[in-house]
């Protein structure tokens, strides 16, 4: 028994208490002539699950509706029938948008069923890529609502995502997954289900696709993958909402890179496919660089050396295209030096050592932040163990380690430890300092 996020959403919106709820669904089943004597505890138990009997969720319907001045159907508070169509006072989309302010509430309250939920494989993974790049499309996102949304509203939005953005590079994403979350609750979710035109609705999903985003890049970078996967999806359907394929395609890049992590390197490459198709003239040279140079490594990880190399070259020569201030904020993550770092490990995985060597020192040699550069310099270590140079790989693990100092990210830790243990296997004697200075910062918990 799951339980019933929406509800507990929608009780929220409403600012109605456990007992109000008890209380208004027992004054309107007196109005049907029925003898009902609910109280807190039994609303405690829907949410947690448990379905009211006969018509009570009928009753919860209409208290709620008339609370908030709309129409409120079973489905918006969870309780629709499995198999059943859904009611016709709701769109698809708003359906979508009580769901993913739901999904926000619960991770705000650290709910275990959401933070602990696995990610998923096979078609629950693939279908949201699939209705991103299919029709229907979205006629029309306007929406009725009391609070009216402005352009000073989208404005702040976009402000947000660069705040946090930046914030999740500099401290990474355990530290700043809370604070993004918060905003989401308290400025985005009313946003959504506020008041706007067409045009403007278009404008505010495609500001908050972007915030979701970077939502689900903290929850990966903390480990939590189910809730990343699940961000992931949502952002893909506001950039659906949108009509900005490139904002989908590079969602769609973040889902290729999950995939990369959890080696499910088949669905990377079609996934990469599917962003660079479906969003055709809007793909931008960055963002196709990156797809490409994660295509080559999903292939050089399953040994298809030929597709590796061909998805290298069409990686290099789109990011000799990437115009600086040409590209949205979102792709700014591709700075000089991504596309080598990304080739490197698809040539290391290919055991072209030379050539991996070559482009981790022009990645470690290309300006970065701060968190692009413990992984380009991580990279590096690793390539130099794979050549023999355990000094030089001691002494490039040094930098790193005291470059993610002070940053709260899963990932980050997880390229430490595995340097730590490249290093100790390598046997030199010059790697004390290095193994030090990794061990004293995996002791501070995150």
């Amino acid at each position: 028994m799951q339980p019933n996020a929406l509800l507990d959403a929608v009780l929220d919106e409403a600012g109605i208490s456990h007992a109000g709820l008890a209380a208004h669904v027992n004054q309107a089943g007196r109005g049907r002539g029925l003898a009902l004597r609910y109280e807190h505890t039994a609303v405690a138990r829907w949410l947690k699950g448990q379905r009211p009997r006969g018509q009570v969720p009928d009753l919860i319907c209409e208290v709620l509706s008339a609370r908030l001045h709309r129409p409120v159907t079973l489905d918006d508070i969870g309780l629709g029938i499995p198999g059943q169509t859904a009611s016709p006072h709701g769109s698809p989309l708003s359906g979508f948008v009580d769901r993913a302010t739901a999904l926000w509430r619960s991770d705000e309250q650290q709910r275990p069923h959401i933070l602990g939920a696995p990610a998923v494989t096979g078609t629950p993974a693939v279908m949201p890529v699939w209705e991103w790049e299919n029709p229907p499309e979205d006629g029309d996102v306007s929406r009725d609502g009391r609070t009216r949304v402005g352009m000073a509203d989208i404005q702040m939005l976009r402000a947000a995502r660069a705040h946090y953005e930046q914030m999740y590079r500099k401290a990474g994403g355990v530290a700043t997954r809370h604070r993004i979350v918060g905003f989401l609750n308290a400025e985005a979710a009313p946003l959504l289900r506020g008041g706007y035109t067409d045009a403007l609705g278009r404008q505010l999903h495609r500001a908050t696709g972007g915030l979701v985003a970077i939502a689900g890049i903290c929850a990966y970078d903390s480990d939590a993958h189910g809730l990343a996967q699940r961000y992931f999806h949502q952002a893909l359907r506001l950039a659906k909402a949108s009509g900005d394929r490139g904002l989908g395609a590079y969602v769609i890049a973040l889902l290729v890179n999950q995939s990369l992590f959890m080696r499910e390197d088949r669905q990377a490459v079609a996934f990469a496919e599917a962003a660079l198709r479906a969003a055709g003239r809007q793909i931008t040279p960055a963002l196709a660089a990156d797809l490409y140079a994660m295509q080559a490594k999903a292939y050089a990880h399953l040994g298809d050396s030929g597709s590796a190399l061909a998805c290298i070259r069409r990686a290099e020569s789109a990011a000799e295209r990437i115009s600086p201030g040409q590209e949205p904020d979102e792709t700014g993550y591709v700075q000089p030096g991504l596309v080598n770092v990304q080739v490197a490990e698809a040539l290391l995985g290919l055991g072209d050592l030379g050539a991996a060597h070559r482009h981790a020192a022009a990645a470690v040699g290309t300006p970065a932040h701060d968190r692009g550069r413990v992984h380009r310099l991580a990279m590096l270590s690793q390539v130099q163990l794979r050549r023999g140079e355990a000094d030089r790989a001691a002494a490039t693990a040094v930098q790193m380690a005291e470059l993610a100092r002070g940053m709260e990210s899963q990932r980050l830790r997880d390229r430490l430890r595995e340097v730590r243990e490249r290093l100790a296997g390598s046997g030199c004697s010059g790697t004390a300092e290095a193994a030090e200075l990794i061990d004293r910062a995996l002791r501070l918990p995150l």
